[in-house]
């Protein structure tokens, strides 16, 4: 027979787990992840050290499932812009990328893109972070994929490149712009891409 009073003491509060996720996602995006200890993040999130380790196993695990939180929120932003039928799929595009632009300037043109961030300072340490991370930019891809071929199939997007190079070159140059961006503290980056993608790339 199981014994019920095998297991005493506190239980785990449910949200105790999604509390530390956010408070890391906070965290890593404003202070890096090398930066960003677990002892900040139980401070941040409120909870005692011990609690860290009842749901993570390593601060590497942790950061992996940061990156699920984060990659989850952006594209929920990126479905919401990119699938609106009541815009043509160009204007959709533009219209991300600009409300993305005054997102960062609001922000001072600080923090970029947790997935670019993690690309940079942890991708070569970690191969799995490196795997969440190349899965998390397919799945984004493939999001402006589906938007870039409804448009080539319209005729408002050029076909000369297949939709899917498209969608990794628009998600490259954002990516680099961003980075970009931080250095110089200007949205010159951002407004140089799109001038160049929706100028010259993906007119027909």
């Amino acid at each position: 027979m199981e014994n019920s009073k095998a297991r005493r003491g506190p239980k785990p509060k449910p949200d105790t787990r999604n509390n530390l996720i956010h408070a890391g996602l906070r965290l890593m995006h404003a202070e890096g992840y090398s930066a960003s200890g677990i002892q900040g993040v139980v401070e941040a999130a409120g909870v005692p050290k011990g609690s860290f380790y009842t749901y993570f196993e390593s601060k590497e695990a942790f950061g992996n499932e940061v990156l699920d939180a984060y990659s989850a929120q952006g594209q929920a932003k990126l479905r919401s812009a990119l699938e609106n039928a009541a815009m043509s799929p160009l204007a959709r595009l533009e219209g991300y990328f600009d409300d993305r632009i005054e997102v960062f300037r609001a922000a001072g043109f600080s923090r970029g893109c947790l997935l670019g961030n993690f690309s940079a300072e942890a991708a070569d340490h970690s191969a799995l972070i490196r795997q969440h991370l190349a899965a998390h930019f397919r799945s984004w891809s493939a999001l402006f994929q589906t938007c870039i071929a409804e448009g080539q199939a319209r005729g408002e997007i050029a076909d000369r490149i297949p939709a899917r190079t498209l969608a990794d070159f628009v998600l490259n140059s954002w990516e680099g712009a961003l980075l970009r961006m931080r250095a110089e503290k200007s949205k010159t980056p951002l407004v140089e891409f799109k001038e160049i993608v929706f100028g010259r790339v993906l007119t027909p």
